[in-house]
């Protein structure tokens, strides 16, 4: 029997499995899909930013399960793409040769962590355990000895999930201020080494972002890096000393380590370079998907590190590496029209379309749509493999 390989449990790597599946069944072939993930659970990652992280994921079994798809639960140590194999080690350390005909990499990406002093006292909501571990040390705050800094946080990186998370800190860090009586001031303070606010996201939506800004009274320091962190202070590249409990870093992506295993081209990010079929330039068998592959998308533009281009990047892998083994037509990518929707915490959210981001809705409108998106529309359907192959179809998200 021939054997398709995906790794990774993120959004695309769930989707390459599926969409493997959905394929190789209609065209009426026996192939074995397998899927290795060091979890347990697809993580729900853009939601990793809200309170009770530990809530925002989904079972694998409940997806891969009903479709047949057998899932490894182990972490990938080598590729090697001479043999066709893949190396891993499994929880109880016993190591494992996995192989394949067809491969999918879908292994996501990860946060660059800071190496200034200090940098073992902030925190990030890269992973599960990560958020988990922030969100927690928010709850303790109130144990800790009253200072001028104990509700004081310091978010650094005013991109995407800087400031989905610097709209909303400043609501939760009241409410948790106010629970326990501290009558203490309750600041956000978002840094960063760019001279404006969620530089990446253009000029479009840039007035309805520093309005929400304004109007929660996050404080900015932009043109600024940090030097030093302590548990009760941060310095600033300005010599400025903030009193805080809490630094939050999210600044800088990169693709998985495991596309260094792959003798392809990358990108300043780690991405791999893939044709439009997501096929990994000159590396034959070998796909990729999500945040390890760099894709152009429309009109120039490569596909983003973002749950947004992951779904369809993992269906359309899934489809065409079942099609290069079976024989069958291969489909092109082709995303949908490139949009986003920020969350500004109590001030809404703004949600843009095209990639010079003209704003498309704001406010309650735009808030409904990210909520929508948060908790309906990237969950997978479970148990029921029907639907759960209807969705792999789906190459749209809307």
């Amino acid at each position: 029997m021939k054997d398709i390989l995906v790794i990774g449990g993120g959004f695309a790597g769930v989707w390459s499995a599926a969409g493997a599946v959905r394929a190789t069944r209609e065209a009426g072939e026996a192939v074995r899909v397998t899927l290795v993930s060091g979890g347990d659970d697809l993580v729900v990652r853009p939601r990793l930013y809200e309170e009770d992280p530990e809530t925002m994921r989904v079972p694998l079994d409940r997806v891969l399960g009903p479709i047949g798809v057998r899932r490894v639960a182990a972490t990938v140590t080598a590729i090697d793409t001479g043999a066709r194999t893949v190396r891993a080690v499994e929880r109880a350390g016993e190591e494992l040769t996995l192989p394949y005909d067809k491969l999918v990499l879908a292994a996501g990406s990860r946060l660059v962590r800071p190496d200034f002093p200090g940098a073992q006292n902030v925190f990030d909501i890269d992973t599960m355990s990560a958020a988990a571990e922030f969100d927690h040390h928010l709850r303790r705050l109130p144990r800790r000895a009253p200072s001028p800094g104990r509700y004081t946080a310091v978010v650094v990186g005013a991109g995407f999930t800087g400031l989905e998370i610097a709209t909303g800190l400043g609501e939760r860090l009241r409410k948790i201020a106010d629970a326990h009586g501290a009558g203490e001031e309750v600041r956000v303070v978002l840094v960063d080494r760019a001279d404006v606010i969620g530089p990446e996201l253009g000029a479009g939506p840039r007035p309805q972002i520093d309005d929400a800004v304004d109007e929660l009274k996050i404080e900015r320091r932009l043109g600024r890096t940090v030097e030093s962190a302590t548990l009760d202070e941060v310095t600033l590249s300005s010599g400025e000393v903030i009193p805080t409990a809490t630094v939050v870093w999210t600044a800088g992506m990169v693709a998985s380590a495991l596309t260094a295993q792959i003798p392809g081209e990358r990108d300043r990010l780690g991405r791999l370079s893939v044709d439009a079929f997501l096929r990994v330039t000159g590396v034959p068998d070998v796909y990729a998907a999500g945040d390890t592959a760099s894709v152009l998308a429309e009109d120039g533009h490569y596909a983003t590190q973002s749950c947004q281009h992951a779904q369809p990047m993992g269906k359309f892998a899934g489809h065409n590496v079942a099609a290069d083994l079976l024989g069958t037509d291969p489909l092109p990518f082709g995303p949908d029209p490139y949009g986003t929707c920020l969350d500004l915490g109590p001030a809404g959210a703004v949600v843009t379309e095209g990639w010079d981001r003209t704003v498309l809705m704001t406010g309650e409108d735009a808030k409904t749509m990210k909520r929508n998106i948060n908790t309906l529309w990237i969950y997978p359907p479970v148990d029921d493999p029907e639907q759960i192959l209807a969705q792999a179809g789906r190459f749209s998200n809307l």
